[in-house]
């Protein structure tokens, strides 16, 4: 890394990701760690959502769904490769139930004790009209109801559900967003490092003086610090800087289970449970379906988050009350969890935890520190405005950028995908339908400089399977930040969930052998 810097950011996750690609658009010299691979914690375990967070109203956090609303249709149209529009069915209850713990079912409880169980169908219409008029979306459809019987939405859905409400949010591809956010950022001048951390960062005046151990090990200097280590953001401030800050996160575990496509078409359903929560089941990876989310205390950053039995039961079983299919641990082919570290509000549950971020700079005894609590995917871009308002009360920086501009790859319309697959195919005619959309999903316009000069698939290199080639796993070494398998098949691509033991073996190797190389080339 180089000796010094302007800004400093802690953290390889979309928050930090996200604060160093618009603080190097504005002229910042911008330095990053990550302790291990860029969004190798909760920025690769969400939902894989952009949505105003439907659900939320009923905390009357109005604000804050009004913003990842309008904030949705702006990252769409800045990423068409890995994101896309996507409708919500969300089936009716035939019975008028209602309970939790919400403020609204509360009120509710107490003026109408007769619903208990699932919302009534006129307050779901009533929220979806807010979420509507919240938006004033220009580039998706509003609300509509829809019949489920004979339909391809209703056929696999128990027969008892007759009608549902069909809505408008994004789909993401989380850890792609992350490392193009990185991408960016170094492509304007960011200087990125992953499996680097931050071993201690004390203050000499008014510069940091950071010390680093791992790939990048060593000591830099930079005039202000950001603190984006997510789980980790209160062990950074008691550890790391040795801060006497006083707020704290609440870490909630969210764990899914992934299934066989359970359903042919490509919209997503939204279930209502008894007990007050909801949870979603996703078109996935083309074969897949993805179920979640969880809500579960999390007690120590450091305790790897995995989805417990008894949370993929409960999963199942929440499914199983919608779908004519009964399913079972056996349909369940791949689990993930991940820590969101919520500002600690003092909430009385997880579920009932804030999902609005807090950004709070230290600056007594010289150089200033920016610690972000708190935080979700959709708002990403508004906390790094947010959090580079506060940079330029002690930084020179220039005005805000990132509204209408693409991430690499993304320069082209958001009904574009088919057509970039199409061309791509025509240029390349040894790809397959899947191959060409996978790409472009990847990579957009960028994927023609994955493949070169290729004109068989010979000339890709060596063939890893499930069309990951060395060609591409060179490309996300070298661009991307990528050294180990893991890395490739679950961040860079999710083609881990058909890769068999001696394929990933095989790339291990493979990667591995190519670090030992640069290695030496640098040692040398």
């Amino acid at each position: 890394m180089r000796d010094s810097y302007d800004l400093f950011i802690i953290g390889g996750g979309i928050n930090g990701c996200g604060i160093a690609r618009d603080a190097a658009g504005r002229g910042l010299d911008v330095g990053l760690a990550e302790m291990g691979d860029l969004a190798g914690a909760t920025s690769s375990a969400s939902t894989k959502l952009f949505h105003g967070g439907l659900r939320y109203l009923e905390y009357w956090e109005v604000r804050l769904v009004r913003e990842a609303l309008r904030e949705r249709d702006i990252l769409i149209r800045n990423m068409p490769h890995i994101s896309w529009p996507m409708r919500f069915v969300l089936p009716l209850s035939p019975d008028m139930r209602f309970e939790g713990g919400t403020p609204t079912s509360k009120l509710l409880g107490t003026v109408m004790p007769w619903l208990k169980g699932r919302r009534p169908n006129w307050l779901i219409r009533l929220g979806l009209a807010m979420y509507d008029s919240l938006a004033k979306s220009k580039l998706l459809p509003g609300t509509r109801t829809i019949s489920l019987d004979g339909t391809v939405e209703g056929a696999p859905l128990e027969d008892r559900f007759h009608k549902a409400f069909e809505y408008s949010d994004g789909w993401v591809e989380d850890s792609r967003l992350v490392v193009l956010n990185a991408r960016d950022a170094a492509d304007r001048g960011a200087d990125v490092a992953v499996r680097t951390k931050v071993v201690s960062a004390e203050r000499d005046g008014d510069e940091w003086v950071i010390t680093l151990g791992g790939e990048r090990s060593g000591q830099v200097r930079a005039k202000m610090l950001v603190n984006a280590a997510g789980p980790w953001v209160g062990d950074v401030i008691r550890g790391v800087v040795r801060s006497n800050a006083t707020e704290g996160v609440r870490l909630v575990r969210g764990s899914h289970i992934v299934t066989k496509r359970l359903f042919e078409h490509d919209k997503s359903y939204f279930f209502q449970g008894g007990d007050g929560r909801i949870i979603f089941a996703i078109p996935y990876e083309y074969d897949y379906t993805l179920i979640g989310t969880t809500d579960a205390e999390h007690h120590d950053a450091d305790a790897k988050p995995v989805c417990t039995p008894e949370e993929q039961r409960y999963l199942l079983d929440f499914a199983n009350g919608y779908f004519k299919r009964d399913l079972t641990d056996a349909d369940v082919v791949w689990t993930y969890s991940g820590v969101r570290p919520l500002y600690d509000d003092g909430a009385t549950s997880a579920t009932a935890a804030t999902r609005d971020y807090v950004l709070k700079v230290e600056a007594a005894g010289g150089a200033p520190v920016l610690n972000i609590f708190g935080g979700k995917i959709t708002t990403f871009r508004k906390l790094a405005n947010a959090a580079l308002l506060k940079i330029g009360d002690h930084l020179t920086i220039t005005g805000p950028w990132t509204h209408d501009a693409p991430l690499p790859g993304g320069d082209f319309p958001v009904d574009g995908q088919g057509a970039q697959a199409e061309a791509l195919k025509a240029d390349y005619p040894f790809l397959s339908d899947w191959w060409a959309l996978r790409l472009v999903r990847a990579y957009g316009t960028q994927a023609r400089a994955v493949l070169g000069a290729a004109k068989t698939a010979a000339d890709l290199g060596q063939d890893f399977g499930h069309t990951l080639t060395e060609a591409e796993v060179t490309w996300q070494m070298d661009r991307e930040w990528a050294r180990r398998a893991q890395d490739v098949l679950w961040r860079r691509t999710k083609l881990g969930l058909r890769f068999e033991a001696a394929e990933v073996e095989a790339l291990e190797a493979f990667m591995a052998a190519r670090v030992a190389e640069a290695a030496d080339g640098a040692v040398g």
